[in-house]
Order: C-alpha cells, then sequence, then structure tokens
C-alpha cells in the first residue's frame, strides 16, 4: 500500500476570462475537434500567470500552473497565499467539484471538504436530514451515521434547532454543522478552507483541536487553507505557499509563514525611503531603518546585540506631535507599543531624526512588522499606516539555544532576580 494520500503532478487549471467555457462557438467546437482526435486543447498553449493586479493581456489565464505535491497519510498540510492565488481553486479540484485542465490527481481514501459555509447541505432540509445526507454522499452507511449523531450535534451546540431547515440558521450555525458533520463522519481526507473563519472564537478553537485529534489520534490526513498564521503554525507540520497560481517555497509550516510574511528575500532590506509615499501638510515621513547599533544596514540584525530603530521625519507645522510604533510578529499578533514617555525626542520645525533602542536579548530571532502612529498631543492619532516597516532578527547563537533550540515566544525580557 502507498503511503501518500494525495499526490498532485503537474496540475494546471485554466479559464477563459468573462466568459463560460472559451466563449465562442468556433473556439468550442476548435476544442472539440481536438478532444475527439486525441490531441491537446489548442488554448492550454496561451494565456497568461495568475496576477489578479495585472490588466490582462490575454483572454485566458492560468489560475493554477505545474502544481506538483505529494501529502503522506496522516499529515496536515497548511496551504497559504495571498487572495487570488488560486487555493481555493486547488481544493475544488482535489474534491472533484471542477476538473484540472492538465495534470494528474492520484487520492488514496475517502475526501470530506468544507470549502464554502453549508457545502453540500440541502437549504429545505433540517439539520438531522443534512447529517445523514452528507454522510451518504461521503459513503457512510445509515448505522454508521447514526453512531456518530450525538457527537456531531453536541460539537456543532445546535441541539435546539436539529429538526429545523438550514435555511433558517445563520452563517455561524451552518459552518458549526457543516464541520462537524466532515470532521466525525471519518474521511480519511479532510479538507478545510478558511471557512472556519466564520465560526466565533471558541468554535474556531474546538475546530483546531479536533482537527488535531484527526490527523495525531485518528491518523487522517488535513489539508487546511487559512490567512490565520497562527492556526496554521499550530495545526500544521509542513506546508506551502501559492503565489500566483504557483507554488513559490515548499517547507514547514514555519519555515513557510516567513516566506509568506517576508517574501523571497531571508532578511528584509533593513532601510526603506519613502520618497514623499506619506507626506501631507504636517509631515514627511522620509525614512525608516533599522540596524544592530553602530552595524551597517546591510547586515542581519542579531538579536544578542542592541537594535536601533531610525526614523527621519520632516515637520512642516509647528505643534506638539510625536510618534507611536506598534510591534507585531510574524503571525500578526500585536507584541506591544512604545513611545518616547520622557517626551525627550518631541518633534520640532524641519528635520527630525528619532533612534530608539531596544536592549539585546530582547527580541527572539523571528520576523517583524512595525505599524507606525502619528501623534497630536499625546492623544489623538491623526496618521496611522500599519506594517510600514519589517525586519527579520536571527538568531544570535546563545549557549542555551545551542541546547534547547528556540525558546518560545518573541521577547526575552531581563527581569530582576535575588536571592533570599
Amino acid at each position: 500500500m502507498s503511503d501518500f494520500a494525495i499526490k498532485v503532478e503537474n496540475l494546471s487549471k485554466q479559464y477563459r476570462l468573462g466568459k463560460v467555457g472559451t466563449g465562442t462557438l468556433s473556439h468550442d467546437l476548435n476544442r472539440l475537434w481536438h478532444t475527439l482526435r486525441g490531441k491537446d486543447d489548442p488554448y492550454i498553449k496561451i494565456g497568461q500567470a495568475n496576477d489578479r493586479t495585472k490588466k490582462a493581456n490575454s483572454d485566458y489565464v492560468w489560475a493554477l500552473q505545474d502544481i506538483n505535491f505529494e501529502v503522506k497519510k496522516g499529515e496536515v498540510l497548511g496551504i497559504i497565499g495571498r487572495n487570488g492565488a488560486g487555493k481555493s481553486t486547488l481544493l475544488k479540484i482535489l474534491s472533484k467539484i471542477t476538473g484540472p485542465t492538465t495534470g494528474q490527481i492520484t487520492v488514496n481514501g475517502r475526501i470530506a471538504s468544507l470549502l464554502e459555509v453549508g457545502t453540500g447541505f440541502h437549504p429545505e432540509l433540517s439539520g438531522r436530514e443534512n447529517i445523514f445526507l452528507n454522510g451518504a454522499i461521503l459513503g457512510m452507511r445509515k448505522w454508521e451515521i447514526q453512531k456518530k449523531f450525538d457527537e456531531i450535534v453536541d460539537f456543532a451546540g445546535v441541539e435546539a434547532y436539529v429538526d429545523t431547515p438550514v435555511k433558517r440558521y445563520s452563517s455561524g450555525m451552518y459552518v458549526r454543522l457543516a464541520f462537524a458533520v466532515a470532521a466525525f463522519l471519518e474521511p480519511e481526507i479532510l479538507i478545510v478552507d478558511e471557512v472556519l473563519a466564520v465560526g466565533d472564537a471558541e468554535f474556531q478553537k474546538k475546530c483546531l483541536g479536533r482537527m488535531k485529534d484527526v490527523s495525531v489520534n485518528d491518523g487522517r490526513t488535513v489539508l487546511f487553507v487559512s490567512h490565520n498564521m497562527a492556526a496554521v503554525k499550530s495545526l500544521c507540520s509542513k506546508g506551502f505557499v501559492l503565489e500566483n497560481g504557483s507554488i513559490g517555497f515548499t517547507g514547514n509550516a514555519e519555515e513557510c509563514i516567513s516566506f509568506y510574511m517576508t517574501g523571497k528575500n531571508k532578511h528584509l532590506l533593513n532601510e526603506k525611503y519613502f520618497n514623499g509615499e506619506y507626506s501631507n501638510n504636517v509631515f514627511d515621513i522620509e525614512y525608516i531603518a533599522v540596524n544592530n547599533s553602530n552595524c551597517e544596514f546591510s547586515k542581519p540584525i542579531i538579536e544578542s546585540e542592541s537594535i536601533d530603530i531610525h526614523t527621519k521625519i520632516q515637520l512642516k507645522e509647528s505643534g506638539n506631535y510625536s510618534i507611536t510604533y506598534h510591534l507585531y510578529n510574524e503571525l500578526g499578533e500585536a507584541m506591544f507599543s512604545f513611545y518616547d514617555k520622557n517626551n525627550s525626542t518631541k518633534l520640532s520645525l524641519g528635520s527630525n531624526h528619532l533612534i530608539c533602542t531596544i536592549p539585546k536579548n530582547f527580541l527572539q530571532s523571528g520576523q517583524f512588522t512595525l505599524t507606525l502612529f502619528f501623534v497630536e498631543n499625546k492623544q489623538k492619532s491623526i496618521f496611522s499606516e500599519k506594517d510600514i516597516f519589517s525586519f527579520t532578527v536571527v538568531d544570535g547563537e546563545r549557549d542555551i539555544g545551542v541546547f534547547m533550540g528556540r525558546e518560545p515566544g518573541y521577547i526575552t525580557p531581563n527581569f530582576q532576580w535575588k536571592k533570599v
């Protein structure tokens, strides 16, 4: 028996923009004629990459192109990428909702998919009837569904509404029941898209716990798509990053998140000139840079040395102005905010070069982003820019890191200790 659950080889999917089919009778007849003669579709040779940000130069676009990967049984694979990268198209092909243009997929086991709110539900049927309907679609026998029925209803938390038509459910109730059906009716492969974001925080936590149980205890395979990097890091053992319809990076979950957050460069450029990008009649943010104290900006930022954050601002109007930064980790979680509490760097008319120093061994290795606030009278933010600057801190090779690996968390505060 093969040890893989899903194997994808040279998978591509092409669409015609704005049309169904090829869009013209002559193109449809030409495609049919080639198919009858056993030849390739003549329109797969044309088309452009899947980049939603650029104007199309062709009527055809590759939603996916040359996708190759393999998922072993019991693995939890994270698939991440920006909106429009092709994630949902890939999952729909794996779930057999749509077919590929070229390529081959080999699947060992039954697949349960949760791609949209209420996937596979009939709105006129009750929750109870939809549980049995979905179970039958998955190939389950009636007695198997009955055995799991109480667990499904309890997990979903919709016992009071189980005999109510699901068209009267809220979107949260819909997704609760849909996930419970998919997770408890024991498919060998579970595919989950961003749909879990519809549920509340408590339910999302339950879902992540259930998916861990499914993979670790039951040995089933999970494909998980999410923009929640913390969930991906917690749940997935490996993954890949989709970029414009192609796989841009493959690795373990943490490596994939780092690539997704920072781009193709291992270390981000540590200085950035804005050239009027953030300028108005009050200020002009000219420059932000990060380095180890007295080190070149081209050098990696090391955790075991103090870190300087440079900010250059041109103030055009007199007043009581200052800046505040919020620091976020690579998962998008807020770490802390910081500003000059002593007001020693109050902005004055003209050019201002501010330096904030973070003590050595305070930040652990990882990727960080800064959000800047321009504040008036220490009370009112008159401008803010999220993720205005990003930087990478690398391991300082502390002795403890050699033996224990990276410590949990993102900061290592120097607390005061004493012996009594």
